[in-house]
């Protein structure tokens, strides 16, 4: 089978597969018993590459990457959860159910299958060994002369390949380990003294908010783009109005479809946080995330706000949250939009109320994120009157009278209108909450943590997020006016690309941090 879902097609299986040929090369010459037992092993490694190919398909798909045996087990479990919160307890433990029963059935038939074709060999080992022979010079001479059907070599050695860039891989990821514990104990700003960090930002109340799945494509995708380009405008404008000012760029996520956490600790730590033993490195280490240096400097007391966070979050110490707020905290009474705990709007409304809109002895630096477009991307919450929000009761309705998941999840171009239809949400809710609620003194900074998944970014898309600075303070803004990025919003097309890690000590330089590294 091919890597990724797209190219699975009927002449991947119209070839002649090398490893084949060699099994049975081997088998015809081995005794009974071994014979047996090396047929069930190998019918038993055929499967677990096949399960192998499925997941790597899956994480192509979903993550636009490949599945990693060493890194990648537990994402197994929030992919299950996932499910849960978008098509209900009841179908996730039947699929999940029906895939374990698959699976085994998978490796009991493919492992009884070779030993029946050894045992058929055996019984006709002449006629085997000539047709062995034969395969094996038409092999030998597809491959040579390029023979393809279709597009596809004729010729195949992917069982062998698949073992090979699985092996490389976990060879890989421990080497990775071992230099990625080092770089993490470099630190430029590490041993900066704390009246030296941010002095450009001191009386402000910064907010750091990250926007679930916002990427390019919601802005340059034809589908996606005309709607969510119209919001930015329009917020834009508004934002105008009430005396705020915006500079946008684009930063390329560590990661891309999904593991939000990764973007999220990229930006933050100034390291490139691409896989999940990486970012359990971080999270162990010292090393200063941007968060964490306003409650370092003393000048700023640090919050934040997850609304996607249902269990213990150790995290907290490193991004150097004294406070944070989880989906359990919030107050809130309404129901659950798939897999997002809580409109964003309420969110925002929280926030305000229990953090910034409270008389506190030092500015406020808040970590918030927004969930409301998160995939499914059905049903969406829609804005009502903020005076309204209460506890959430208000949208009971607007979330019985949204798409069901199953419906959005099963339409490609509905996924997509969707989805641009949640970053429309998220960006007006916190823009509002801005107009509404910000002060002369209120920097945001919000930017997305990754793109969404290949069937919505499309096969080939970047991993390129939107990232805007929005300030009322004039001076705030011109600190980054060397940046090159874009007035307003939307960032245009040829504003500079920086990769996420480089944000950090950027944005720390800009303010008039001085660097003081510290090295392990």
């Amino acid at each position: 089978m091919p890597a990724t879902i797209v190219d699975l097609g009927p002449a991947k299986f119209f070839r002649l597969p090398g490893e084949a040929i060699v099994g049975a090369a081997i088998l015809l010459a081995l005794p009974r018993k071994p014979r047996v037992v090396l047929a069930a092993a190998g019918g038993v490694v055929l499967a677990a590459l096949t399960v192998l190919n499925w997941l790597d398909m899956g994480f192509k798909q979903y993550l636009g990457r490949t599945f990693n045996v060493v890194l990648d087990w537990s994402l197994l479990g929030d992919a299950q959860s996932y499910l849960e919160d978008s098509l209900g307890r009841t179908a996730t433990l039947a699929a999940t159910a029906g895939l374990i029963v698959l699976v085994l059935l998978l490796f009991a038939a493919l492992a009884y299958a070779v030993v029946r074709l050894s045992n058929v060999l055996a019984r006709h080992s002449a006629t085997a060994t000539r047709g062995t022979l034969i395969a094996g010079v038409v092999w030998i001479t597809c491959s040579s002369f390029g023979v393809q059907l279709a597009g596809v070599p004729l010729a195949a050695d992917s069982a062998a390949v698949t073992l090979q860039s699985q092996t490389e891989r976990v060879s890989d990821t421990l080497k990775d380990e071992a230099e990625f514990q080092k770089v993490a104990k470099v630190d430029a700003f590490g041993a900066t003294p704390p009246d030296q960090l941010v002095p450009d930002l001191r009386g402000k109340d910064m907010i750091f908010t990250f926007i679930e799945s916002y990427g390019r494509s919601a802005i340059e995708d034809p589908i996606m783009a005309p709607g969510v380009d119209k919001t930015l405008a329009v917020r834009t404008e508004a934002l105008k109005k009430a005396g705020y000012h915006a500079k946008s760029g684009w930063l390329t996520s560590a990661t891309y479809g999904g593991s939000s956490w990764l973007g999220h600790s990229t930006s933050l730590s100034g390291l490139w946080v691409s896989n999940q033993q990486r970012y359990r490195t971080v999270m162990a280490s010292d090393h200063l995330s941007l968060t964490k240096v306003f409650k370092k400097s003393g000048a700023w007391n640090t919050v934040g706000v997850m609304p996607g966070v249902q269990k213990a979050w150790p995290e907290q110490s490193f991004f150097g949250l004294e406070k944070v707020y989880n989906a359990f905290e919030l107050g809130y009474k309404g129901p659950k939009f798939s897999w997002s705990t809580m409109p964003d709007q309420y969110t925002l409304e929280q926030f305000q109320q229990r953090v910034h809109g409270k008389k506190h002895d030092k500015p406020m630096m808040s970590e918030v994120i927004l969930t409301s477009s998160h995939q499914p991307w059905g049903p969406i919450p829609k804005m009502v009157g903020w005076d309204e929000l209460g506890d959430g009761s208000i949208f009971k309705g607007i979330e019985a009278a949204g798409n069901k998941p199953a419906d959005v999840i099963a339409d490609t171009t509905k996924s997509r209108q969707e989805y641009g239809k949640s970053i429309q949400y998220s960006v007006t809710a916190l823009t509002e909450w801005l107009e509404r609620y910000g002060t002369k003194d209120t920097v945001l900074v919000f930017l997305g943590d990754h793109q969404p998944i290949a069937r919505v970014s499309g096969n080939h898309a970047s991993r390129d997020v939107p990232i805007s600075i929005v300030a009322k303070d004039p001076k705030v803004l011109d600190k980054i006016g060397d940046w090159g990025w874009s007035d307003g919003l939307r960032p245009a097309h040829d504003a500079p690309v920086w990769k996420m890690n480089l944000f950090r000590d950027r944005f720390l330089t800009a303010y008039g941090s001085t660097p003081h590294p510290k090295k392990g």
